[in-house]
Formats: structure tokens, C-alpha cells, sequence
């Protein structure tokens, strides 16, 4: 299929997902991860529709950034302290927070850019040890700890990445961990704290994450293929 019939698909299996969890379609962001993905096919996406799309490497957001059409880019991948400077003033949202050291790294830049960054803190439910992410008990002091020190960030949320599983269903326990998370601390109330966004699911168990109250997908394979590694 094309990348727009690829979309087309996608949101008709978010809405599905979302009427399954007495939502509406609209209420799941659909950001494209662009990995490894060249710019003709994220800007046709856009085309498409696509109003976000999702860069796990520093590098590649500095690549493609003036070649693609306007939209919002999301950091999504582990990203270093080092390298935060360098995408500040670029992503609208940051999605893989999961130390204080990085927080506060991205307060820095953004006091000398002027502005607030969004950002989500990574929780890894599973607990892999391949994977980043904060365990879910250190959830309320990572929260408490960036309020405390980072007056240029504003706490938008979680994400999550689940295990790998050949089917999804046993990913659902994950997912509903971190909603748990979610719920508990959305409820503070704080300048500097607004729960908006509940980042959990990519192309392989997005419907099931869905279901469980994620409301940002972070789809890649689905919409545009298999990526081509070669390219790294």
C-alpha cells in the first residue's frame, strides 16, 4: 500500500482502538517516526496528513530539518547531554527524559534560548535492562526533583516503550502500569506540570496500548516499510 493508504489504515485501527476505550479517534496523536526514513517520504506524509513526526537521532533531526515541510518534530530516542544543545530550538517535545542530569541539561538550553520545553519522562515498566527509562517506583521524585530545579521545562507527561512480544496482548500489563502513573500524577498541580500526553504504542502494539489510554502512537514501520538499515 502507499504511505497515504498506510495512514488511512492506521487511523481507521486508532479509532477502533480509541471506541474501545470510549474515545474518539481524534483524541490519539499520531506522531510518524521517521527513522532511517528520507525526506521525499516524510514530506509526502505530511501530505498526507501527518502533523508530527518522531526522530530517534540527534543527527537525523540535523539532516532532514530544513528540507522538511513544516511540522512539529519529536525527539523520541535516548538522547545525551551533549547533544541536547544542539536540538533545543528545533523539537517541540521530548519524549525520552530518564534522568535528572538530562533534565536539567535541557533547562540550561532552554533558559538560553528563551523558552520552555515540553517534555515527557521515560518509564520503563518492564524494567529491561536494553531499554531506558526510569523504574516506576522513582516516578513521583524524578517528577518532584524537575519541578524543583527546572524552571524551563514543562512536564507534559509519560512514555513508555513495552517488551518486544509476539503478541501483543502480553505488552497490555506494561501499558497499564504506566497509566496508573499517569493518573496518579496528573492530578498535581503545579505552573510547570501539565499531563497532556500518554506516549505508548509503535506499529506492532499501538491498538493494544490504545485500549490501556494511550493518546500519542509513535508509528514508523506501518506507514512507511521496513527501514533500511544499510543506511545507519
Amino acid at each position: 500500500m502507499s504511505i497515504r493508504e498506510n495512514i488511512e489504515h492506521i487511523n481507521q485501527l486508532k479509532a477502533e482502538a480509541a471506541a474501545r476505550s470510549g474515545r474518539n479517534g481524534e483524541d490519539v496523536l499520531l506522531v510518524a517516526v521517521t527513522k532511517l526514513h528520507d525526506v521525499d517520504e516524510i514530506n509526502e506524509a505530511i501530505d498526507c496528513g501527518i502533523t508530527d513526526i518522531g526522530e530517534n537521532k540527534v543527527q537525523e533531526i540535523m539532516d532532514k530539518f530544513d528540507h522538511v515541510k513544516p511540522v512539529r518534530w519529536h525527539l523520541i530516542g535516548h538522547l545525551q547531554t551533549n547533544k541536547v544543545k544542539y536540538i533545543i530550538d528545533k523539537v517541540s517535545m521530548i519524549h525520552s527524559v530518564d534522568s535528572l542530569r538530562l533534565a536539567q541539561e535541557i533547562n540550561k538550553r532552554a533558559q538560553q534560548h528563551n523558552l520552555t520545553m515540553d517534555i515527557l519522562i521515560q518509564v520503563n515498566s518492564a524494567e529491561e535492562e536494553s531499554k531506558f527509562g526510569i523504574k516506576t517506583e522513582e516516578t513521583g521524585q524524578m517528577i518532584q526533583d524537575i519541578l524543583d530545579t527546572c524552571e524551563n521545562i514543562r512536564i507534559r507527561g509519560l512514555m513508555c516503550i513495552a517488551p518486544f512480544e509476539e503478541n501483543p496482548e502480553d505488552a497490555r500489563v506494561y501499558f497499564a502500569e504506566v497509566k496508573k502513573l499517569y493518573d496518579e500524577y496528573g492530578k498535581m498541580e503545579h505552573p510547570h506540570l501539565d499531563f497532556q500526553y500518554l506516549s505508548m504504542g509503535m506499529s506492532g502494539d499501538f491498538h493494544v496500548a490504545i485500549e490501556e489510554g494511550s493518546n500519542l502512537i509513535r508509528v514508523g514501520t506501518s506507514i512507511f516499510g521496513a527501514r533500511d538499515y544499510s543506511k545507519k
